[in-house]
């Protein structure tokens, strides 16, 4: 991992990040009113998870969430996680991002980096609705280890450790999901302690 943020740190080009921000806060604030009637039985991050609410109002609220929110906007990925999808969202926390050093994570931040923030971001996004149950059975089905293709196009590997579904990326990168089935109108979120990081 430490290879490859070194990388990001000298990586090139892109647009201003206040681009992205205007149209986050805009679109976490839709038919709020609407939303909010919805009953749910999830919590993350001390707020309710609404299942009609899109991926991007979820984790607008949760406050275990914000860095990865903060890094979506930067990232422009915005109207991409409030589209039809669905989405299987990988979800690191903010503890999880506090892990990678804080030059880097910084530098990733940075206008000229965002192609490689985007990178980082649609590596931890799946086509498709895919909740634990239907990793824990793709796990069950190969044996003990179960491949999934990433919206960005690496690979990500998937194996139990205990009860814990343990997601291993590039560059020796690994999570585990926290919490499971977080269910948004645009697919599913698990929760994850880590960063997964892509081969570049």
């Amino acid at each position: 991992m430490t290879h490859f943020f070194k990388i990001a740190a000298t990586s090139a080009a892109a647009l201003a990040l206040t681009a992205c921000q205007t149209t986050m806060s805009d679109d976490a604030d839709m038919d709020m009113g609407a939303n909010a009637s919805a009953s749910t039985s999830v919590m993350v991050g001390g707020a309710a998870m609404y299942p009609n609410r899109t991926i991007v109002q979820n984790a607008s609220e949760a406050s275990n969430l914000t860095t990865l929110v903060g890094a979506v906007k930067a990232a422009g990925l915005v109207e991409t996680l409030s589209g039809p999808g669905p989405f299987t969202v990988f979800a690191p926390t903010n503890a999880a991002f506090e892990k990678v050093p804080a030059a880097t994570r910084t530098s990733l931040m940075q206008p000229a980096n965002r192609a490689m923030l985007r990178d980082v971001l649609t590596y931890h996004v799946v086509p498709g609705t895919l909740t634990a149950a239907d990793l824990m059975q793709r796990i069950r089905a190969g044996n003990g280890t179960a491949m999934l293709t990433t919206v960005q196009g690496g690979k990500l590997t998937l194996r139990m450790m205990g009860d814990r579904i343990m997601i291993s990326g590039m560059n020796g990168s690994t999570a585990h999901v926290t919490q499971g089935d977080v269910r948004q109108s645009n697919g599913v979120v698990h929760v994850i302690d880590g960063v997964l990081t892509p081969a570049m």
